[in-house]
């Protein structure tokens, strides 16, 4: 039993961060500038794409290096030439299509490019090794490198917001743009800088934990969900509620894939019989384990419904 819960602890935590990374970027995106980026993923997979081409001839560090510089090169082009144009950008519904009919062009561009069978992107040589052995399970070096990058995006995020001048205007910008404009700041180019460095950390995520996930042309649409989940129950625009809730997400998730037991189970528990002629049999037969993929969205729903502003939100979602 103890052995369970410890790994299933350490998975949870694993699992957690990585998608801390995932949502970190698309967090401050919104925390700053109020845009729900639904291209977001699409960022994501095109960080792992890029990693993965750049990979093949130059190793995993340089592509590891490169990688954010380009998507946060491709967001701000977004920011500038097309995301800056759309109207009425009070309401969130011009942006959120923009951002959609986005994401199925960059899906269109990875099948012309890459095409539409899943790429053979392995772990780098050099982090492919047991760091070490619990319980008879080794853990991956790279699983271990992955946590580290993702603590440190938050800590560096965190510093950079809170305690230096840059992230103070960052954030005046999006409150008072006319009086930051009068201090002689240029808004639309902050604008561009947030939405460059939120598409940079996509582009991270994406060299980092495209190995995670099958790394295909639909990556997006299987990733995408969960992000927003992350960024609602968190709170939209709170980075350390982004935190929190992958790290929740992560654990509930993990833990509920070992537990293989069923409402049927704990009716035969309690002494109750349960037969098949039974009303709602059906659903007293689901194991924990096959809610696995549902829990981040009935979490989503509950959280909406009891705190519709998400944990450590400053507005409501």
């Amino acid at each position: 039993m103890i052995e369970v819960f410890v790994s299933s602890l350490l998975n949870g935590v694993v699992y957690g961060l990585l998608l801390f990374m995932l949502s970190s970027g698309l967090t401050l995106i919104f925390s700053m500038m109020g845009v729900l980026n639904i291209a977001h993923a699409g960022v994501f997979m095109l960080g792992a794409y890029i990693t993965y081409q750049i990979g093949k001839y130059a190793g995993f560090w340089v592509a590891l290096m490169l990688a954010p510089v380009l998507c946060g090169l491709i967001g701000a082009a977004i920011e500038r030439y097309g995301l800056r144009f759309v109207p009425n950008r009070k309401s969130h519904v011009p942006e959120i299509l923009f951002t959609f009919g986005l994401l199925y062009l960059i899906e269109e561009l990875v099948v012309m490019i890459w095409g539409r069978n899943p790429i053979p992107a392995t772990v780098p040589e050099a982090l492919d090794f047991p760091l070490f052995t619990l319980f008879g399970t080794s853990y991956p070096a790279y699983k271990a490198f992955m946590m580290a990058v993702s603590i440190g995006m938050f800590v560096s995020l965190y510093v950079a917001l809170k305690r230096t001048r840059i992230g103070l205007v960052i954030q005046a910008a999006l409150t008072h743009p006319q009086m930051v404009a009068a201090l002689g700041h240029n808004v639309p180019s902050v604008y561009v800088l947030v939405f460059a460095l939120g598409s940079a950390l996509a582009g991270l995520a994406g060299a980092i934990g495209g190995f995670t996930w099958l790394t295909a042309p639909t990556l997006a649409f299987t990733v995408g969900p969960i992000v927003f989940v992350i960024v609602i129950v968190g709170g939209l625009g709170s980075l350390a509620g982004a935190l929190i809730a992958s790290m929740l997400i992560g654990i509930l998730q993990t833990f509920a894939v070992v537990v293989d037991y069923s409402l049927r189970d704990l009716f035969a528990a309690l002494g109750v019989t349960v037969s098949a002629s039974s009303p709602l049999y059906e659903l007293y037969s689901i194991k924990v384990a096959q809610t696995a993929p549902v829990i981040p969205y009935l979490l989503l729903v509950l959280m909406l419904i009891v705190r519709p502003r998400g944990l450590l939100g400053t507005r409501d979602a």
